[in-house]
């Protein structure tokens, strides 16, 4: 099952999609120039093999919930996204709010 909800950020709109599969749920929240997901993420393979793509990620991992993935601290991010300040350590939310002012 998929579902997809707007996610109010200060008041402009994020978008989460949460992806229900057999043993796992993959949950992510996006924006028009970037997004943050739960530890199914190889941020890794994002900044090594698609650098040239510049691609604006991060992960948090022991998420449960689209809630969760707001409210925990991350725990990795691209180079382009740390470029931005978005950086280890600072909640979904935070991340998010850079990624909606930078849009």
């Amino acid at each position: 099952m998929i579902r997809m909800e707007p996610v109010d950020i200060n008041g402009r709109t994020a978008m989460a999609i949460e992806v229900k599969l057999p043993k796992t749920t993959l949950i992510a929240i996006t924006t028009k120039i970037g997004y943050i997901m739960c530890g199914a993420l190889d941020v890794g393979l994002l900044n090594e093999r698609l650098k040239d793509r510049q691609i604006i990620a991060a992960r948090a991992t022991g998420v449960r919930t689209i809630e969760d993935l707001l409210t925990m601290p991350l725990e990795s991010v691209t180079e382009t996204a740390a470029s931005m300040g978005i950086v280890a350590g600072i909640t979904g939310r935070e991340a998010i709010e850079k990624m909606l002012q930078h849009e």
